[in-house]
């Protein structure tokens, strides 16, 4: 906690209200360590106001097809116990940054070429923008490069 910040510390309820979501789903971000709570010396789940941001960012990234573990990798360096500070936003976005225009660029690509695809209906794997733009696939070899693991197809 910064100096001069007041400890607001709130139910799991209050969380779930003023988020939109419901306490099954803050303990579920909880479980995933998206969020982080304390415990009271009653053994109550308490969370620190910030964590209303994060759940924002979290819902955002969800609607966006981000996966969890994604958001999770982006969340790690963002304080639990106080509101981030403008250098660990700048940190945040520049994290996201590339990830987004990524995505992005792919989200055009998909909008502007899905039309032709489905008029002709090929899907050929080896003349597909889409599926295999630029003949990327046949640069790597021969063999089913579709059914091996990402992990072997970026090697």
């Amino acid at each position: 906690m910064r100096d001069g910040e007041t400890r607001v510390m709130l139910a799991v309820g209050e969380v779930a209200r003023r988020s939109g979501i419901a306490v099954s789903t803050v303990h579920f971000y909880e479980s995933k360590g998206l969020i982080a709570g304390e415990r009271t010396q009653g053994n109550q789940r308490r969370y620190h106001r910030s964590v209303l941001r994060r759940i924002a960012i979290i819902r955002i990234a969800q609607r966006a097809g981000i996966p969890l573990a994604t958001v999770n990798e982006a969340l790690r360096d963002l304080p639990h116990d106080h509101t981030p500070n403008a250098r660990d936003w700048r940190h945040f976005t520049e994290t996201w940054k590339d990830m987004l225009e990524e995505r992005i660029t792919g989200l055009i690509q998909l909008r502007d070429q899905l039309t032709s695809c489905i008029g002709c209906g090929c899907l050929s794997l080896e003349d597909c923008p889409l599926r295999n733009p630029d003949d990327e696939l046949g640069k790597r070899g021969a063999g089913p490069r579709r059914l091996l693991p990402d992990e072997e197809l970026l090697s």
